[in-house]
């Protein structure tokens, strides 16, 4: 990683910490046979260090796509991601992998986990990867999330809400200074996905992480401290 990937703080109120994510006029088109189709134009966002925030917006607005871009996953066409104070788009591709397991913690709406892998196993997969694997926080995420009686099985043998608890622990297991989340109740039931929900701002607020979470449902949405809404590839405006 270079100096030149890290945030130039004259750019900031040096009497106002800078922001965990700092998002400057983001910018992602897709091709299509038809030409490039905009999917963000100019998103700008920000979150401190701990806070959490709802993204919502209707089918196609590119919540999805942010969330994806901040999360390293894929490339902007423009604009900036300041994440911890270093510029995403100037990293390498070892320095945005790296980034994945050690910094950013993700859900996605699919679960994810490893088929081959038991309970214990998909929970510790990430923080082994990050080389950040703690047996006593893994317990501890194992006994908040009440999987303990569930560690030898594997995912087909857990319901929906169980896998989405061990998904949840995955991401927090390395301790990550961001947590994503992608829709991650939206294939559960409603008492499932309360549950779900509860149990990761609980872990959210004892890690101190920030939360950024996709989600069509107001009524979660209403559970975080900020909601922003993407309208057609831009934050509508109050």
């Amino acid at each position: 990683m270079t100096a030149s990937t890290v945030e130039d703080a004259s750019t900031l109120d040096a009497r106002t910490p800078a922001p965990l994510l700092r998002v400057v006029n983001l910018q992602k088109s897709y091709a299509t046979p038809q030409g490039p189709l905009p999917v963000l134009h100019g998103v700008d966002l920000s979150l401190a260090a701990g806070a959490t925030l709802a993204l919502m917006g209707e089918s196609g607005s590119g919540k999805s796509t942010l969330l994806h871009l901040v999360g390293a996953l894929d490339h902007a066409d423009g604009g900036n991601i300041f994440l911890d104070g270093v510029d995403i788009a100037r990293l390498s591709e070892n320095d945005r992998a790296a980034l994945r397991r050690q910094t950013i913690g993700v859900v996605f709406q699919q679960f994810n986990l490893i088929a081959s892998l038991t309970v214990a196993e998909n929970l510790a997969f990430q923080a082994r990867l990050a080389g950040r694997l703690d047996p006593a926080w893994q317990a501890r995420l194992t006994h908040r999330l009440g999987l303990e009686a569930l560690v030898a099985r594997y995912p087909e043998q857990l319901s929906g809400g169980q896998q989405q608890r061990v998904a949840v622990g995955r991401a927090l297991a390395v301790r990550p200074k961001l947590l994503l989340a992608d829709e991650p109740t939206g294939n559960l039931d409603e008492a499932a996905g309360d549950a779900v929900m509860a149990l990761t701002l609980e872990l959210v607020a004892e890690t101190g992480c920030a939360f950024l979470m996709v989600t069509h449902s107001a009524r979660l949405a209403a559970r975080l401290q900020r909601r922003e809404t993407l309208e057609a590839g831009a934050l509508a405006r109050s």
